[in-house]
C-alpha cells in the first residue's frame, strides 16, 4: 500500500476533485488525538461549524456578456505579487501531519505562487523555514511572550531570515476551552523555535500546568505595544484577530499595515460570528486605507471570490492545507492551491470578472 504522506506515485492526489477530499485521507494517516487536536473548536464547536456554513449562505449576481478570454486571478498582499488571493494561514505543530512539517508546506506554497505563514509554535525553527523555500514570501505569525526579550528575538530572526511581514495574533491572553483536546491528552511534539520547552508540555490538555501558555502567552498585550513591535524592524505590520469595527478602527490608529478578520479558526471563544459574516463591518471601519484580509472556513474557490466582493484582500486558508500536507507533503500542499485556483479562474469567468479587481459588493446579493 502506497504510504499517503509519500509522493503522488500512484496518481491518488491526481483524483481529488476538491479540498474537502483531504479530510479523510489526513484522518487515515494522523493519529486519533493529533487529528482532533487541528480538527477541533472551542466549546461546542458551534462557531466552528458557522465557518464553513457562513460562506454557504452568500448568493452571487453574475454579469454575462463580459470578454473573459483572458482571465487573471493574481493580486497582491502588501504591495507583492501573489499568484492568487490566497495565502497559507498561520498553523502550530505541522509535523503532526508530515515529519516535515512547515518546510513541505513552505515548499508547497512557493511553488504556488502564494505566500506561507510560519507560526511562532511551530515545530520546525525560522531558519529552518526560511531555508526550504528560498524563493517563496514568507510571513512570520507572533505570540508575544511573557519575556519582551525573547519576543524581540523572534522578530529580529524573522526579519534576518528573509520573512516579509510580522503577523500579531492578538486574540490569543489565553487558550480556549476544548473538549476534544481534554479528553484525548493530545502530546504536541516540540517547537522548533523554543528548544528548551519540551514534547511533553501538550499534556496540560488534561489539566496540569500548562508550560505552553505561560511561556508562550502575554496576557497584558495592549495596543500601546504595538508601537513597541513595529520598532523591532522595518517589516509590515499585520494584526490578526479582528472581528469588530472598534478594533478595526484603533488598529488603522496604530498605523498597522493590514488586518485579519479572523475568530481564530473558531479555536478561542466559542458563539462568535464567523469571520466572513463581520467582514464587511471590517472593511467599512477601515474605509480602504489598510488592507483586510479574512480567513475561517475557506474550503472553495468561490469563497475567494465572496471574499474579494464584501472588500478583502485576499484570503488565508488553514485546516484544508493541514491535511494536504498530510495527505502528500509538498504535493499534496501543491495540489490543493492548484484546485483553488482552478475553481476561483472558472468563479471569475463566470461572474464576469476577469481579474480579482472586477469583483463588487454588486456581484452578491443583498
Amino acid at each position: 500500500m502506497t504510504d499517503a504522506r509519500e509522493p503522488d506515485d500512484d496518481g491518488r492526489l491526481s483524483r481529488i476533485v476538491s479540498l474537502g477530499d483531504f479530510e479523510p485521507l489526513a484522518r487515515a494517516v494522523m493519529g486519533p488525538a493529533d487529528f482532533d487536536y487541528v480538527a477541533g473548536g472551542a466549546w461546542d464547536e458551534i462557531s466552528l461549524h458557522d465557518n464553513i456554513a457562513a460562506w454557504r449562505r452568500s448568493r452571487f449576481r453574475p454579469r454575462v456578456l463580459v470578454d473573459v478570454s483572458a482571465v487573471d486571478p493574481s493580486t497582491t498582499f502588501l504591495g507583492k505579487p501573489s499568484a492568487l488571493p490566497v495565502a497559507i494561514a498561520p498553523m502550530a505543530f505541522q509535523s503532526l501531519a508530515h515529519p516535515d512539517g512547515e518546510m513541505e508546506a513552505a515548499r508547497g506554497a512557493a511553488a504556488a505562487g502564494i505566500p506561507y505563514t510560519l507560526s511562532t509554535t511551530s515545530s520546525h525553527s525560522i531558519e529552518a523555514v526560511a531555508a526550504s523555500a528560498p524563493g517563496g514570501t514568507r510571513w512570520f505569525q507572533l505570540y508575544t511572550q511573557a519575556d519582551p526579550a525573547i519576543t524581540r528575538s523572534l522578530v529580529e530572526r524573522a526579519a534576518a531570515a528573509g520573512f516579509e511581514a510580522i503577523v500579531l495574533t492578538v486574540d490569543l491572553p489565553v487558550l480556549g476551552y476544548r473538549d476534544r483536546d481534554r479528553r484525548s491528552g493530545v502530546v504536541l511534539p516540540a517547537m522548533g523555535n523554543f528548544a528548551e520547552i519540551p514534547a511533553s508540555h501538550g499534556r496540560a490538555a488534561l489539566g496540569a500546568p500548562s508550560r505552553l501558555q505561560d511561556r508562550v502567552v502575554n496576557r497584558s498585550l495592549v495596543w500601546a505595544d504595538l508601537a513597541e513591535i513595529r520598532s523591532w524592524s522595518s517589516l509590515p505590520l499585520v494584526v490578526k484577530g479582528i472581528l469588530t469595527a472598534e478594533d478595526a478602527h484603533l488598529a488603522v490608529e496604530e498605523g498597522v499595515d493590514a488586518i485579519v478578520v479572523s475568530n481564530h479558526g473558531a479555536r478561542q471563544l466559542d458563539r462568535v460570528p464567523a469571520a466572513v459574516d463581520v467582514l464587511a463591518e471590517v472593511v467599512g471601519a477601515v474605509g480602504g486605507g489598510t488592507e483586510v484580509w479574512v480567513d475561517g472556513g475557506v474550503r472553495r474557490g468561490l469563497d475567494i471570490a465572496i471574499a474579494r466582493a464584501l472588500g478583502a484582500q485576499g484570503v488565508l486558508i488553514g485546516r484544508p492545507i493541514f491535511w494536504a500536507l498530510a495527505a502528500g507533503g509538498t504535493a499534496g500542499v501543491e495540489r490543493a492551491i492548484a484546485i483553488l485556483r482552478e475553481e476561483f479562474e472558472l468563479a471569475l469567468a463566470l461572474l464576469g470578472t476577469p481579474t480579482p479587481a472586477d469583483i463588487g459588493r454588486t456581484h452578491l446579493v443583498d
